[in-house]
């Protein structure tokens, strides 16, 4: 009993598995990705949200996982799902809102909406609207690392949908050929817009698909935050040695529909209810931190936190003014 009390004060498990403080900082930016999504879902019921807009709630715990195991440098690039990977990455939450609101504050200065900002800064190399495009890119971004001679990582995030375009495939061809840093990440939330993965992919183990070329691959509960990191750390690894590329299935879940359009009558409301109550990622962590011993007004300090970035971020975006018209005629050409 003492003996397990004190791994509880140094942020442990009975087994040693979980750090107070790592899971602390995940709770903290999976509860900051959910409650943006869900005020991003009110200001387009609200008609202050134009376009399209796929909402991350639910799949937090995916991209928080895998950005603990990373470094400085290391690069990201995802789909049009894309608010929770500009969050974790580091994007200001004002920033992104602004932009999903079409302002001149935003991270595109108001022209890219929901699907297209993009931060050098962060790293984070856009959300992408053609499904499976980005994985071709993704793969072009650990060709640069390869040629540059440095130790950087590119994860390169898609869903279960896009995983059987053909880019897809003929992106594993050339990691696995020039052993590529990549670290290819399935985000199967069970349903590409409105089709069960079973109803659309031949395989029942998305994570062997780079078998053919040599790729290894694992699954991975993708409600599970630590789990993420874990699996993703040993990944990051073996591309950081030289090792080649690798493919991690996480399985997820996505509780609204494919983007706000979607009504989501494929599925029932108690399948829904039933991964909300049982599965949620975030309730997991906050059940985790108090067997940690970490006390409810810290816990609520947190909440409260993002509560007021939410806010401060709401009203930034509402006060930024829209672009100039001129803003049309820029970010158009490159002079090489």
């Amino acid at each position: 009993m003492a003996q397990a009390a004190e791994a509880r004060k140094r942020g442990k498990t009975k087994d040693g598995a979980v750090d107070r403080d790592t899971l602390l900082k995940a709770y903290r930016s999976m509860l900051l990705i959910r409650r943006f999504e869900e005020k991003a879902g009110q200001l387009y019921g609200m008609g202050l949200i134009g376009g399209f807009c796929h909402l991350y709630i639910g799949q937090e715990a995916v991209v928080v996982g895998v950005q603990l195991a990373l470094g400085d440098g290391d690069q990201v690039i995802t789909s049009y799902r894309d608010h929770g990977h500009m969050l974790a990455t580091g994007m200001e939450a004002r920033g992104v809102m602004a932009e999903l609101t079409g302002r001149s504050g935003g991270y595109s200065r108001g022209k890219g909406g929901s699907m297209h900002m993009f931060s050098k800064e962060k790293k984070f190399f856009g959300g992408h609207g053609i499904v499976g495009a980005q994985v071709s890119l993704g793969t072009g971004l650990a060709f640069s690392n390869l040629y540059r001679g440095n130790d950087r990582v590119a994860i390169t995030y898609f869903g279960e949908g896009a995983s059987n375009q053909g880019q897809v495939f003929e992106s594993f061809n050339l990691a696995a050929l020039m052993k590529l840093p990549v670290v290819y990440v399935i985000e199967n939330n069970k349903y590409g817009m409105g089709t069960s993965v079973e109803r659309a992919s031949a395989s029942n183990d998305l994570s062997k698909n780079g078998a053919p070329w040599g790729i290894p691959g694992s699954q991975v509960d993708g409600m599970d935050v630590l789990a993420v990191k874990q699996a993703a750390e040993a990944a990051v690894a073996r591309c950081r040695a030289g090792k080649g590329p690798y493919l991690l299935e996480v399985k997820t879940y996505r509780y609204r529909g494919h983007s706000m359009s979607d009504p989501a009558k494929y599925r029932t409301r108690e399948e829904v209810q039933m991964m909300r109550t049982q599965h949620d990622c975030i309730e997991s962590a906050r059940r985790r931190l108090e067997q940690l011993d970490v006390e409810e007004k810290q816990i609520k300090s947190i909440d409260d936190e993002v509560k007021g970035i939410i806010q401060d971020a709401t009203d930034f975006a509402q006060a930024s003014a829209e672009p100039e018209l001129a803003e049309l005629y820029t970010d158009v050409l490159l002079e090489g």
